[in-house]
């Protein structure tokens, strides 16, 4: 179902708040029906009040100007005072209703210059309390999402410089006839050319995938022909490393319903990943087994394996470690076209013993 552009079928974000429900109901609904209750009779009692108020008032007035009896002038006297307490509280009370909103609408002009970090009290009524909670985290996913862009921003142009760096270096020194124009000195340029076509790409996936605009063109795929396209792929990168690439598929599998391209790049990623840490008579093994609904699909290499408070971290956009060459954006494109699938990764790993990382295909297409 679509509504807005938005398809709702989808599954809920990644970085959607895990306390607020998916889909967002859309519109605005106006506020709670009890605050609606609760502010019409006050007003209604206010306005009955001042009535009493007036009427008492007119009365005293005429007696102190008229013929009128003491007793009678002292009671209406103290039940215009009564009437003038009951309105000086009701100010009170409509002040403390009103202050959390003038709270938010102070806050809300901070955030419009910029200041991100603003945060109102949680105080008064009911109503006035969640307004300030949900100012409170709208204030803090825009805080975490500019903190996230600024991120983004020197990730993506650290990555860029070396690339550019030696296209530019290459490219001064032929113009300065220090290198000879020759086809070594273009193939380097052309290699860098490649990284940053790569990276670009890369960083497009990611984007798509992220906010849920990433187009899957689904279909039937034989799990057992992708893994040993896949293993087959790779062996000119395995063999010359000294690491053995074999691959493993339970017989009678189900096919997955899936986009042939993204699950071909979802294992490309896993694999490259694991050939890039397992050293030189390491193996590599990617296997294949049913699981319930869904073909599970497991990485494993014989590498260094990765610390507990790292692995953590290693689904994470532009995370790397301090030996590595690529940008840090495998895994995470990886684990974001698992989840547009509908389906789920996981990694474990033992220091000294290698990594396991494992995903899962649906067997069925999801609910429309």
């Amino acid at each position: 179902m679509r509504r807005g552009g938005w398809d709702y079928s989808r599954r809920r974000p990644p970085w959607w708040p895990e306390n607020e429900p998916f889909p967002p109901r859309r519109g605005w609904r106006g506020p709670p029906s009890g605050f609606m209750r609760r502010m019409a009779l006050f007003f209604v009692a206010i306005a009955v009040l001042s009535v009493i108020a007036a009427t008492f008032l007119f009365w005293t007035l005429a007696s102190a100007f008229g013929a009128a009896d003491f007793p009678g002038g002292a009671t209406r006297g103290l039940a215009l005072l009564f009437v003038f307490v009951v309105l000086a509280l009701a100010a009170r009370s409509l002040r403390r209703l009103t202050r959390p909103v003038g709270d938010v609408i102070e806050a809300v002009g901070r955030v419009a210059e910029g200041d991100l970090t603003t945060r109102v009290a949680v105080r008064g009524a009911r109503e006035g309390r969640a307004l300030a909670r949900a100012f409170n985290a709208m204030a803090t996913r825009l805080e975490a999402g500019e903190e996230q862009r600024r991120r983004l921003l020197a990730d993506v142009s650290h990555e860029l410089r070396t690339p550019l760096s030696v296209v530019q270096g290459n490219l001064e020194a032929l113009v300065d006839g220090v290198h000879p124009a020759d086809e070594a000195h273009l193939l380097a340029i052309l290699d860098e050319t490649k990284v940053l076509s790569r990276l670009v790409e890369d960083l497009r996936t990611l984007s798509l995938a992220e906010s849920g605009a990433l187009t899957l063109h689904r279909e039937a795929i034989d799990v057992s022909a992708l893994v040993r396209e896949t293993v087959e792929s790779f062996a000119s990168q395995a063999e010359p490393a000294g690491v053995s690439l074999a691959a493993q598929v339970s017989s009678g599998l189900p096919q997955v319903d899936a986009d042939p391209v993204r699950a071909r790049e979802i294992l490309s990623n896993l694999v490259a990943n694991a050939l890039r840490y397992t050293p030189r008579g390491g193996r590599v093994t990617v296997t294949a087994r049913s699981d319930g609904a869904a073909v599970a699909i497991d990485v494993r290499d014989t590498g260094a394996g990765i610390a507990p408070d790292r692995i953590v971290r290693i689904f994470d956009r532009f995370y790397k470690s301090p030996e590595s060459r690529g940008a840090g954006l495998g895994l995470a494109i990886a684990k974001q076209l698992v989840e547009a699938h509908h389906g789920e990764i996981s990694a474990t790993s033992v220091l000294g013993e290698g990594t396991d990382i494992r995903f899962t295909l649906p067997t069925e297409p999801p609910p429309a």
